[in-house]
């Protein structure tokens, strides 16, 4: 993988990866670089062995507040049609990336998340809150549309298509525990317990069985375009390969020997 420095901090541990976003005095805001490199470090992160599950989280009271005004906003009143879609096709890529990760990826949301901070929380597999966590598909406040970085494809896959067309077509800010409630928070936890609830949830899914969790992710974005018919098929096809994997047989052998299974 590249060296570092990357314009967010890198941190793992056995298999969790921690991402955290590093301007807290702008509300972690996200400027070309960070688009560009976050999308990178996550491809080249793909093509090595070793993370299993991935934290995205904010550092100070922001998880992030969306593209930066200065650094990105300002600028693309100087472009035509040809630099709009270079950029708008940049920040879809960042949430390619993030699915195409073959790692669980979770978000940490300590704070706001508004804008493209709201769809790195969206794209992410797994978000859990602290109380102050908030939520906002803000585009149409600043009079661009709810259809951006693909919000119009996995929000309603979350929230169901009348809640997606809601928080899309008004930009409400939806607090945790609303955003608990319809579906978009799967946890809510007190802000001192967020990072340790976060990474002991990491922790176990990079502890369980890592291909077939990634067969279920893998699932989980193939599926949702196909019949019934082919996603039976698919699946099938899924777990033969699965029921072939070293790690089905540990888990019989852990279980028939009274251990915790070792998984490679």
């Amino acid at each position: 993988m590249t060296a570092p420095p990357w314009p967010f901090l890198v941190s793992r541990d056995r298999g969790v990866t921690t991402i955290t976003l590093d301007r807290p005095d702008k509300l972690n805001a996200l400027t070309f670089a960070i688009y560009t490199d976050l999308a990178r470090f996550l491809r080249e992160d793909a093509a090595v062995p070793g993370t299993r599950s991935i934290v995205i989280t904010g550092a100070g009271r922001a998880f992030c507040s969306g593209g930066d005004v200065e650094d990105i906003i300002g600028q693309l009143f100087a472009l035509d049609m040809a630099g709009m879609l270079a950029f708008t096709r940049l920040t879809g890529d960042l949430v390619r990336a993030m699915r195409a990760h073959p790692a669980p990826i979770l978000a940490a949301i300590n704070g706001v998340a508004a804008g493209a901070g709201a769809i790195i929380a969206m794209a992410s597999d797994l978000r859990i809150a602290s109380e102050k966590g908030r939520v906002s598909f803000l585009f149409n406040k600043v009079g661009l549309s709810g259809a951006d970085m693909g919000a119009c494809h996995l929000l309603p896959r979350i929230v169901g298509h009348g809640r997606a067309t809601e928080l899309l077509l008004l930009g409400d800010v939806l607090g945790a525990e609303e955003a608990h409630r319809i579906g978009f928070f799967n946890r809510v936890v007190p802000l001192d317990r967020l990072m340790a609830e976060a990474e002991a949830l990491a922790r176990r899914i990079a502890d369980g069985p890592h291909f077939a969790n990634t067969v279920t992710k893998v699932q989980l974005e193939r599926e949702m375009d196909v019949s019934l018919s082919t996603a039976i098929e698919m699946e099938a096809q899924a777990q033969a390969i699965c029921m072939l994997h070293p790690d089905f047989r540990e888990a019989h052998d852990a279980w028939r020997e009274k251990r915790a299974p070792r998984f490679r």
